[in-house]
């Protein structure tokens, strides 16, 4: 008997790998909600929360310096008139792409290894995008004046100019991130609906009630689900591509030397999902650690984001070449010197460690043992998540700081306020992760619970 159970157990493991064995419908349940509803907050979340929470206070107090006294109290100078903040608003907006992509994307190739994972990647991408868009509104130095680049009805005669990759930013950005937030709310209605059923406190029944919008489990609720939830998978799929692309001709058609590039396009959209894989890695492998989720974020998952990075790396390393090769096959001087310039120029230090950090660790993915390591895949995810930001500095700063005209050169250093507004953005990241890992389940309960394997003969809870 006890030998028939073991093999009924391994049959399922091997037939289910993206769940650990022994699951029932009731104990996913169980265990998902747990998180959530607990009376008890841990002392791990406190100390964390408190910690990132003072980041953000970091960033209210630079924002509100930033108001006082203007844009001068970054680096920002002639000629380097984009420093710190936009690259840092596409370091946030590429970490923003694992999100969609793992839902979207994953979903419509129906790899049931995203289940896991998509829900606290969704969360990602919204919040990222929250510390992504902070940029281009406070660089702009009148923030309240942001609507200027709609086109609303007025009588000033005030218009965007629809041929400024800036005005495609604002529209792209923010379709993404309506999409998204959709996308992400609509799958977190049946869940919301099994948090109202188990909830204790009527207060908190009361919330998660109105937030599930009536949901009862019926076939009417189900179809609606998923013809709603089918359509969002249609309108974000594409995003994933458009968003990153729209992004990068900031950048492309321009006619500074290291940014007139027609390689930006699918360069950045793979650099965005190298970059959002890191980051998935570097929040999924804590939290599976603290919560004990082995059994839902199982070491497949993590193999299977091992390879999404190696992949993707592979694609931006080829990026990297074809950039050294097209300044060298076109025969301009003022690529040739770009590339010169990154080679042995002033911060020649930061594009050996981007090529460091972005083309030779993603490398060691290559062995199973390391895929295999949680210590391993987060170390890598954290020196990806570095890679990633160090390219985008040398792409603005190392572009700008040495044009044409020799006469304008010039260095760009960022000050404290520079570091205070990116550190309190990752700050002000980390509160809202907290607060959804605190309040809302990070792993969809429903989807886990189709997925739960049971033994032959064995009806399902």
């Amino acid at each position: 008997m006890d030998e028939q159970r073991l093999n009924n157990a391994a049959a399922v493991d091997v037939a289910h790998p993206v769940i650990g064995p022994g699951h029932t419908y009731s104990s996913v349940t169980d265990k998902i909600s747990s998180i959530v509803l607990t009376e008890k907050t841990p002392r791990g979340w406190l100390v964390g929360f408190t910690i990132c929470f003072l980041g953000t206070m970091a960033l209210l107090f630079t924002i509100a310096n930033l108001l006082l006294r203007g844009v001068g109290i970054w680096g920002v100078n002639i000629p380097v008139g984009w420093g710190f903040d936009i690259i840092n608003f596409v370091w946030w907006i590429g970490i923003g792409h694992a999100g969609t992509l793992i839902s979207a994307i994953l979903l419509l190739l129906r790899q049931e290894w995203r289940t896991s994972i998509n829900r606290f990647a969704e969360a990602m991408t919204l919040f990222a995008v929250a510390c992504a868009g902070m940029y281009p509104l406070l660089h702009m130095g009148r923030p309240w004046l942001a609507y200027w680049l709609l086109p609303y009805p007025n009588t000033m005669g005030t218009w965007p100019q629809p041929r400024s990759p800036l005005v495609w930013d604002v529209f792209a950005v923010s379709t993404y991130a309506t999409v998204s937030f959709l996308f992400w709310f609509i799958g977190l209605i049946p869940d919301f609906a099994t948090l109202r059923d188990r909830a204790q406190n009527r207060l908190v029944k009361i919330l998660y009630g109105m937030l599930a919008m009536g949901w009862r489990g019926s076939a009417f609720h189900w179809q609606r689900y998923e013809s709603a939830y089918l359509l969002l998978v249609g309108l974000a799929t594409p995003l994933v591509v458009s968003v990153h692309t729209v992004v990068s001709f900031d950048f492309a058609v321009g006619i500074i030397p290291g940014w007139h590039a027609t390689i930006f396009p699918p360069y950045f959209v793979a650099g965005a999902i190298f970059a959002g894989f890191a980051m998935v890695l570097t929040l999924a492998i804590p939290l599976r650690t603290y919560y004990k989720l082995g059994d839902f974020i199982t070491m497949r998952h993590l193999d299977n984001m091992g390879k999404m990075l190696l992949a993707t790396g592979l694609i931006v390393s080829y990026g990297y070449l074809m950039e050294l090769f097209m300044a060298w096959y076109s025969g301009s001087p003022y690529e040739k010197y770009m590339m010169f310039n990154r080679l042995h120029g002033p911060y020649k230090p930061l594009y050996y460690l981007l090529i460091l950090c972005n083309v030779l660790a993603p490398q060691l993915l290559w062995s199973a043992r390391v895929r295999g390591s949680q210590v391993a895949l987060w170390l890598i995810s954290l020196v990806v998540s570095l890679g990633m930001w160090l390219e985008r500095f040398v792409i603005v700063v190392m572009s700008l700081h040495r044009d044409f005209l020799p006469s304008s050169w010039g260095m760009y250093y960022p000050t404290k306020f520079d570091w205070s507004m990116f550190l309190g953005t990752i700050g002000f990241f980390l509160t809202l992760m907290f607060l959804f890992i605190r309040f809302l389940p990070m792993i969809s309960i429903f989807e886990m619970r189709t997925i739960v394997p049971q033994p032959a003969g064995k009806a399902r809870q």
